[in-house]
């Protein structure tokens, strides 16, 4: 194996490509008929085409931030909202901080895949 591939699903392909392009900023490759194909720098993602699906209610894909504060800033310029869950103990920004000092926030993509940003304790 030389690689990491990684997989999600939409029923919205241009949502789909306006999101993780514009919005999260990765290279969009090419849309080969079956999924959309962006490079995540060592890591390709493809997004499969479906005329139906129901999106997972957990994290299905997240990145590891140095200040989460910062990048959550960065994407709620491109217009990305932060999801807010009761009773998980999130601050005001959105941000859930667990006892071992790791921190995540959470956001859907347009299909409702649910995502995260995470700053883990050292």
């Amino acid at each position: 194996m030389d690689s990491v591939v990684t997989f999600l699903m939409t029923q919205k392909p241009d949502d789909a490509i306006a999101f993780y392009r514009d919005k999260l900023g990765f290279a969009f490759l090419r849309d080969d008929g079956f999924a959309l194909v962006f490079d995540m720098g060592s890591v390709m993602l493809r997004i499969a085409k479906s005329q139906a699906f129901t999106p997972a209610q957990y994290t299905v894909l997240g990145w590891e931030a140095s200040d989460i504060g910062s990048a959550m800033s960065k994407l709620e310029q491109k217009g990305v909202s932060f999801e807010r869950y009761p009773n998980i103990g999130q601050d005001a920004q959105g941000i859930c901080t667990f006892p071992n000092g790791d921190k995540v926030a959470w956001f859907k993509d347009p299909d409702g895949n649910v995502l995260s940003i995470s700053q883990h304790a050292s």
